[in-house]
Formats: C-alpha cells, structure tokens, sequence
C-alpha cells in the first residue's frame, strides 16, 4: 500500500528530480542509505575534483592511487 495525505494510491508522479548521494565514509559519514534520496533544490555547489582515492585492496601507503588525486570530476 502507498498512503499519500491520508489517501491510498496506485502512482505517483514526482514533482522534482531527486539525487542519491553518496558519503565519503570518512568517521561514519552518512549518504543516501540513511536519509534517503535528495530533492533537487536541497543540493548546493558541486564536487569539482577527486581530494582522496584509496585501492581497498592494498594496504597504505601502495593503496593511494595517485593517478586520481585531484583530478576534475566530469
């Protein structure tokens, strides 16, 4: 059952786009998994560039991948 203002409905058309966000899991960050998807008109600014890549398979310093430091998201 879908229950919007107090009516059960079988559709809903969103009014706005809505993004998933995701944490960076620096200190338990929290994303999209926990507060769910965002409107698009709560979003400010952008990610302009990549600060941190880490290869979760390697162990510091070899897992940096400094081939993607600070390099401009697309």
């Amino acid at each position: 059952k879908i229950i919007i203002d107090g009516k059960e409905t079988a559709e809903y058309t969103f009014a706005m786009n809505y993004y998933w966000m995701m944490g960076d899991n620096r200190h338990n960050s929290a994303d999209s998994r926990f507060w769910g998807f965002v409107p698009e008109d709560h979003i400010v600014g952008k990610a302009s560039f990549v600060w941190l890549s880490l290869d979760a398979e390697k162990s510091f310093p070899a897992n940096i991948r400094w081939e993607r430091l600070f390099r401009k998201v697309r």
